[in-house]
């Protein structure tokens, strides 16, 4: 289905039935990277995902977009779909969109996953690297934020056991509109430090990391385990994409989150 807000066309999927688990995905891909954890979580849940704003098949609108806006949407879709409270999950950026969300809207959580995530801002050198990205592709072309990005999704053993995966997160990638890619990646480097946030989240909180993660060590994202005081840490044999790589954990993940999450309310 199509949700139009303040002018921003969203494409959205609503499945199931039950509490509300909302699944953000990653940069700079779409919704359908979250089919196997929403095939599995359907039928105990309702799962809503959709394309955030200059991805996928939603409308790309002028940025930067920075976390606080696409958390802005998050609220709106919750809202055109009639739901107060949900479940919010984040891959990679879809994480930083899930600290933000909480930050704005902590009434509107009934749990938190990261997968792959982390709650640093960027360093100065990351900041620059994004925007000169940014950069190449409003100039260039999409092609480079695709090399940029897929070489580094999975561990290392699945660019020659699964060329269909990679060629299909490519395919997914390289139908980026750049305009909007380079407006997320604008709104990525600006992105403050979610750490502040640790102390005062209550509900369940679920973290996937990958012990091959190319983005982010485990190292980086322990830290979170630790300090928020009903989270769990699940460390996977895999790179960045344990939704593919580690499809059915992942689902067992968000799945005993959504029951924690439900007991809670």
């Amino acid at each position: 289905m199509e949700i139009t807000i303040d002018g921003v066309r969203f494409d959205v999927l609503d499945e199931g039935s039950g509490p509300a688990i909302v699944l953000l995905h990653g940069f700079p891909l779409a919704k359908e990277v979250w089919d196997p954890q929403a095939q599995a979580l359907r039928k105990r849940a309702r799962v809503v995902r959709f394309d955030l704003r200059g991805l996928g098949r939603s409308s790309v609108p002028p940025g930067p977009y920075l976390m606080e806006t696409v958390a802005s949407d998050v609220a709106g879709i919750l809202d055109a779909l009639g739901i107060e409270r949900a479940t919010i999950v984040g891959h990679s950026m879809g994480g930083y969109v899930t600290f933000a969300f909480y930050r704005m809207f902590a009434e509107r959580c009934a749990g938190l996953g990261f997968i792959c995530s982390r709650p640093n801002a960027d360093d100065p050198a990351a900041a620059a690297a994004r925007l000169a990205l940014a950069e190449t592709a409003e100039h260039d072309g999409i092609a480079a934020v695709v090399d940029a990005f897929v070489p580094r999704y999975f561990a290392p053993d699945v660019y020659e056991r699964r060329p269909d995966w990679v060629a299909e997160l490519r395919a997914v990638a390289g139908a980026t509109d750049p305009r909007g890619a380079a407006a997320m990646l604008r709104g990525i480097a600006a992105r403050v430090a979610s750490n502040d946030l640790f102390a005062e989240i209550e509900i369940p909180v679920s973290i996937v990391a990958g012990t091959q993660d190319a983005f982010f060590s485990v190292d980086e994202v322990r830290p979170m385990s630790k300090e928020i005081a009903r989270a769990s840490l699940h460390v996977l044999e895999c790179g960045h994409f344990p939704g593919w790589e580690r499809p059915d954990d992942v689902a067992g993940v968000l799945a005993a989150l959504l029951d924690a999450a439900n007991v809670r309310a």
